[in-house]
């Protein structure tokens, strides 16, 4: 049964690329969705594959906020990031009823009872005491970090994997909710540097670099090598540098791959602060070694070496300073 031409104008055009979905008619695969009728139509042949799509959405409409917020009848979404995954209740800290009433001297009582019963139940195993300590750390270092939240989701399940899989034992709950939180970082392509993780943390760096190791050894997990292209948006945004300056500085790291022995073996940090203290020069756009050395958390000689091997390696010609 093929369709009209006005059904086709308020069709939405969503190509499915899955395999599964052919066409037995002539075979094809390019279907799309009428989501105000409900049908899946082969574009090639017309043939309407289904006509019968359930909606998996609310009962009811809302239109702003307060009023969805209103309507709904389920709380929030589960999270690795929390012990329990939000899974359990939550007894309100305020001392008042569904219509905003004050409690009497009675129900506080017993409301305080059921709190402090709730709050021993949700915690009442030494795996559930270890998840509620970790992903307490877990969440304040990717807050003094700014990590988002799919970086703090993704610490969380490294290491619900090593607790669960009785994969870690005696082994510091701090150090190794650092380490995660690294290894996160890394895996996403989102680097944060041992030495960074370090300074808000309350193990040392040879401690987090050790659980860090372990953990990658444990999961087996293929670890990315970092770049150097990784750090520049962000050190450009914390030097407060225009987009001119990061297109150059992406620009040189480009070069300098092509050189052999230029990239490899040097810390990519040095490498990003040195091109963009290029960049910046030859952009017009100067900034001091010692505020990019601030931003980048590498010292000003490593800054000054990688600067002049980039400079004589790939001859670049610097403008000298006015």
């Amino acid at each position: 049964m093929a369709s009209s031409k006005a059904d086709e104008t308020r069709r939405e055009e969503v190509i499915l690329e899955t395999p599964a979905l052919t066409c037995p008619e002539c075979g094809g695969t390019d279907v799309v969705r009428d989501n105000e009728k409900g049908e899946m139509i082969c574009t090639t042949c017309g043939l309407v594959l289904s006509d019968h799509r359930i909606d998996t959405g609310p009962e009811w409409r809302a239109f702003t906020s307060d009023e969805r917020d209103s309507r709904a009848r389920t709380g929030a979404p589960t999270s690795y990031a929390l012990h329990d995954k939000g899974l359990s209740t939550i007894i309100d800290w305020r001392d008042r009823d569904s219509k905003g009433a004050a409690f009497s001297a009675k129900q506080r009582a017993q409301i305080y009872r059921l709190r402090k019963w709730q709050i021993r139940t949700r915690v009442h195993s030494s795996l559930d005491r270890n998840l509620a300590q970790a992903m307490t750390e877990i969440d304040r270092l990717s807050s003094q970090l700014g990590l988002s939240q799919g970086l703090r989701e993704h610490a969380a399940r490294l290491y619900r994997k090593l607790i669960a899989g009785r994969l870690w034992r005696s082994r510091s709950i701090d150090a190794t909710a650092a380490a995660a939180v690294y290894a996160a970082c890394r895996h996403r392509g989102s680097p944060r540097s041992i030495e960074e993780i370090a300074e808000h943390s309350r193990e040392s760096k040879k401690k987090i670099s050790a659980h860090y190791r372990m953990l990658v050894t444990k999961l087996k997990i293929r670890m990315p090598i970092s770049s150097p292209e990784n750090y520049v948006p962000r050190f450009i945004s914390d030097l407060k540098l225009p987009s001119e300056v990061q297109k150059i500085t992406m620009e040189i790291l480009e070069q300098a791959r092509k050189v052999r022995g230029l990239v490899t073996g040097r810390d990519p940090r040095g490498l990003a602060a040195a091109a963009i203290y290029i960049a910046s020069i030859m952009s017009n756009n100067r900034v001091t070694q010692r505020d990019i050395s601030q931003v980048s958390g590498v010292t000003e000689v490593t800054i000054r070496n990688r600067y002049k091997e980039l400079v004589s390696r790939l001859e670049l010609t610097i403008a000298p300073y006015a």
